[in-house]
């Protein structure tokens, strides 16, 4: 017989996996986070979870807490086996973990115990990580220290951007997740426990960290940008026609050329890093819609000696 799922889960991420449950599961209510005023009228909108979630005519519930307990009364009476939780964005209580007889099954964008909390995918190309992937965690009460059962390994190239590997993981920790309840549905789901060797946090992305350093080599440049791409962005200043610009640098590539840092080689926005270069392939100007370079450079001319700072 098929599962009872609670699916607990909130941005584009999470929706693969819950298309992925959908077809072999019985997926008993959705949990996501509450409507948001947004856009130029800040009309509610709701999440991309929720929004899948009607289109299936599956019960959605937003609520503000799981600590009290009607909302435990609540996540009870579905009569759910097991709950699984991908991006949710709310913390689960002890109650709320013990309310399902199977357990709570995270899908964590992390090769565990590497990168534990907020911001995995980031921080994981921004530190160089040659790898990332997947896990399949049964949750507990600590900050993604549940024992794992199962995982997929993607490699990080240099050419990846926190969207492109956000992507990949997406797909992959929905077949992922699908193997996973497979098992639990047949009692072969085996767990482990996480080691102790090589926990790192992965905090929120702060905004105050997204300035380009131009004095820092030309890979930990280009791993910076692409580890913010395209939110927050990684931005530095550029002064185009007397005024101050600010330039978000979506993607670029390693280059020839050495300089001082921040300073354009050529007319083809090559710049020098504390050592090496790189060269911006996609930027968004302040206020402006995201583009390549070369069509950026069709209406802004920029070159040396000007340096972006």
């Amino acid at each position: 017989m098929a599962l009872r799922l609670i699916f607990m889960g909130t941005p584009d991420f999470a929706v693969p996996t819950l298309l992925e449950l959908a077809q072999a599961h019985d997926i008993v209510a959705v949990y996501t986070r509450a409507p948001k005023p947004a856009g130029r009228g800040m009309k509610e909108q709701v999440t991309p979870v929720h929004r899948e979630a009607q289109r299936l005519g599956i019960e959605v519930l937003t609520p503000k807490s799981l600590r009290n307990g009607e909302a435990e009364a609540q996540f009870r009476a579905h009569g759910a086996d097991a709950a699984v939780v991908v991006a949710y964005g709310l913390i689960l209580p002890l109650p709320i973990l013990e309310a399902v007889p199977l357990g709570c099954f995270n899908l964590h964008a992390s090769l565990l115990p590497r990168w534990r909390g907020a911001a995995p995918i980031n921080r994981a190309i921004m530190a160089g990580d040659a790898e990332s992937g997947v896990m399949v965690m049964k949750m507990d009460v600590g900050l993604d220290t549940g024992d794992v059962a199962m995982a997929e390994r993607i490699a990080i190239t240099d050419g990846m951007t926190a969207s492109d590997l956000h992507d990949r993981l997406a797909r992959l920790g929905a077949d992922l997740m699908g193997r996973a309840m497979g098992a639990l549905e047949r009692g072969t789901l085996q767990l482990r426990p996480q080691g102790d060797d090589g926990v790192t946090y992965a905090a929120k992305i702060d905004k105050a960290e997204a300035k380009i350093d131009w004095t820092r080599p030309a890979r930990e440049v280009l791993r910076h940008c692409h580890g913010l791409s395209p939110f927050p962005g990684a931005w530095c200043e550029a002064v185009i026609e007397g005024e101050t610009v600010r330039l978000k640098i979506l993607r670029c590539e390693f280059a020839e050329g050495a300089g001082e840092p921040g300073a354009l080689l050529d007319d083809r926005l090559t710049v020098a890093c504390g050592s090496g270069a790189v060269r911006i392939l996609g930027l968004q100007r302040a206020g402006k819609q995201p583009m390549a370079a070369e069509v950026f450079l069709r209406g802004t001319r920029l070159a040396p000696p000007l340096r972006l700072s």
